[in-house]
């Protein structure tokens, strides 16, 4: 497609008067024709690489904390050879081993790539999400390379969206401005707007706009829950993916819920603690002094429940069934708090201690967690309780809740490691799957664990990037060779992820039906959020309440 559109563009400028016949296109340097406008970029081993396109205006001075401006029409022949800048993300912590700062940060950041088969037509289209706690991460990042995918047939989509407090922050003096009345959101709304751009403009690149998957890993999964529970994002794809997603309990634009200030209330404490009186003070400051400053105040970026953008908090848009009804593949790793150890709370004193806080806070419940989550080994059971009330039950929850509307569904579960990972006590951590998933082993952050380079590792990639594949192309998971991933529906099934794909049925029995029950508690409560204040570090959980079957 994009050698015929090229070779047309040549013969009608060859037919105007005057003019002599261009030359030709080196097959390196492929030239596409979209309605964005014209764009060359490069061609490696049979993948077309386009970076660095910019779908929405810069969000600079006025535009800042207002809805992405779509990006006009440009002119000439765009070099697409250099990925767009990172947004402004503060300086990451010291040791982590996703540390990996960005060449680059710009305000002027909403840019997507693209890695296209090079002889796509209508392929199956994934648009990515980047992860980093809404705070960091960039599309650019050597991890989230789409030529293995591409590989397979699949065009990838990487996508940057503002983060921290220029992506999120909700305010009185923001809501006055907009048309609608509502803040925040911002970064949310940047994806729907690359989205929008993506059903305008893949199918010039070989991608389908019919057959689009959105997926993410950490606060990118978390990013295609709210997109699946996004009004303005419905119809804009087909399908999901989503890795180490959690459901949440979000703050209301004006309203204090379940424990949490209301948006605009935090928007007004975090400007007074940066020394702006409005919003007028906010956008005079420094962009990157701002995402620097913003988590000293105790800011943290979530997405705002508006009405309109998130009409309603996400457990309930999904009990209503009002999401997205389309097929997902979700699932979580066994190791996700061996490397977040900050999301969990110290070991109590001995096992008694354990034992009593348990029973003071989950009363009739108490004895369903301890079987799940024994004191025989209360290190190990305190990182699995923070995984799977994070992780674990929203993985569950996800697959259940689409298999309700009937669509399928499918549940993973990552527990692979490796010797390095390992040796550091960090089997199967939060985002092991990705270098997997892209084949980007060898380009790994600096304090990433060394993966190894052998032939099994790399036949574990290529299978697991298969399945990925078929689910992106067909919303079926399947890989040649390897046993069939049954829907969640037929008996709870799912798939495990350990030296070889392992098919099983109910996944940790109770552990679902556990923390959904908690959940339900603190709903009918409302005074207390469901993040990750449980185990040792729950508020003591109402005995009943009407809806909630408690276990017993």
């Amino acid at each position: 497609m994009q050698r015929l559109l090229a070779s047309a563009f040549g013969v009608a400028l060859s037919l105007m008067p005057g003019s002599s016949t261009p030359p030709a296109v080196p097959e390196d340097k492929p030239i596409v024709h979209a309605p964005a406008g014209a764009v060359r970029g490069e061609a490696l081993a049979g993948v077309h690489i386009f970076r660095g396109l910019p779908y929405a205006l810069p969000p600079l001075a006025q535009l800042r904390w207002k809805p992405p401006v779509p990006a006009p029409v440009w002119s000439g022949v765009r070099a697409a050879t250099d990925f767009g800048p990172a947004c402004f993300q503060p300086k990451p912590r010291t040791g982590s081993i996703y540390a990996d700062p960005p060449a680059a940060m710009s305000e002027d950041c909403l840019s997507l790539n693209i890695w296209s088969p090079a002889a796509a037509h209508n392929a199956p289209v994934m648009v990515w999400i980047h992860g980093g706690s809404l705070t960091s991460g960039a599309s650019s990042e050597a991890v989230y390379d789409g030529a293995a995918l591409a590989e397979r047939g699949v065009l990838v989509v990487s996508v940057n969206y503002r983060l921290g407090i220029l992506g999120y922050l909700a305010h009185p003096g923001l809501s006055a401005e907009s048309p609608q009345g509502v803040s925040g959101n911002y970064g949310l709304l940047d994806q729907i707007a690359a989205l929008r751009w993506v059903q305008r403009n893949i199918s010039a690149f070989g991608g389908n706009p019919n057959n689009v998957t959105i997926a993410g890993e950490s606060a990118g999964a978390l990013s295609v829950i709210y997109l699946m529970a996004s009004p303005p994002a419905r119809g804009l794809f087909h399908k999901a993916i989503l890795q180490s997603a959690y459901m949440i309990s979000t703050p209301e634009l004006r309203d204090r819920r379940f424990g949490e200030e209301s948006a605009e209330a935090i928007g007004l404490r975090v400007a007074a603690k940066l020394g702006a009186n409005d919003v007028a003070g906010l956008r005079a400051m420094d962009a990157g002094q701002l995402a620097d400053n913003a988590p000293l105040t105790g800011y943290l970026p979530f997405g705002t429940i508006d009405g309109q953008v998130l009409p309603h908090q996400l457990v309930e848009v999904f009990d209503r069934g009002e999401q997205a009804p389309v097929p997902v593949l979700a699932g979580f790793n066994s190791g996700e708090i061996r490397s977040l150890r900050f999301l969990a709370p110290p070991p109590p004193a001995d096992e008694a201690a354990y034992i009593t806080a348990i029973q003071e806070r989950y009363g009739p419940l108490a004895n369903t967690f301890l079987r799940l989550y024994p004191s025989s080994n209360v290190a190990e059971s305190i990182l699995a309780t923070t995984r799977d009330a994070m992780y674990g039950w929203t993985a569950q929850r996800l697959v259940a809740k689409q298999a309700a509307l009937g669509q399928p569904s499918f549940l993973y579960f990552f527990d692979h490691g490796y010797p390095a990972a390992d040796a550091l006590g960090l089997h199967g951590f939060h985002a092991s799957e990705l270098p997997y998933l892209f084949h980007s082993a060898d380009r790994m952050p600096p304090a990433w664990p060394k993966m190894p380079l052998t032939a099994e590792e790399k036949q574990f990639a290529a299978t697991l990037s298969d399945y990925w594949a078929a689910f992106i192309r067909s919303g079926k998971p399947s890989a040649s060779g390897q046993p069939p991933w049954q829907p969640f529906a037929s008996a709870k099934a799912f798939m495990a992820f350990i030296d070889k794909p392992q098919p099983g049925a109910d996944l940790f029995p109770g552990m679902y039906e556990l923390h959904e029950e908690v959940v339900c508690l603190r709903r009918a409560q409302g005074k207390t959020p469901w993040n990750w204040n449980v185990g040792i570090l729950s508020p003591p959980l109402p005995t009943a309440a009407e809806g909630c079957n408690v276990l017993r």
